[in-house]
């Protein structure tokens, strides 16, 4: 089987079940750190499908669409459209979001 690149038609879908399962009080910090997905460059895996789909950014962190693994993930970065660090979870959107808030939380950034 060949690997496609999502599309931002399947992200879209991908990122709408995935508020219908997020808790009120983490929509709410959803709703604060989200915008427009945007394909953001990862050197290691991401380069064949044109980057990651990055959806939500706060502070250091952003939350981007791995569509190889076909899962939401967390990576440090140090430039807007750059990912630091590839990712290979397989997290829901909502679960995504929880592990992202622990780890600000945790680091107390």
């Amino acid at each position: 089987m060949i690997w496609e690149p999502i599309t931002s038609e399947e992200l879209s879908l991908e990122i709408s079940k995935g508020e219908k399962e997020i808790s009120p009080e983490n929509l709410h910090f959803w709703n604060e750190i989200k915008f427009t997905p945007t394909k953001w460059t990862e050197h290691e895996f991401g380069d064949e499908g044109g980057g990651f789909w990055a959806v939500a950014k706060y502070k250091n962190f952003v939350l981007y669409y791995n569509d190889i693994e076909e899962g939401f993930n967390i990576s440090e970065f140090e430039k807007d459209g750059e990912i630091k660090e590839y990712g290979a979870e397989q997290d829901e959107l909502q679960y995504a979001l929880i592990k992202l808030r622990k780890w600000v939380e945790y680091y107390d950034i």
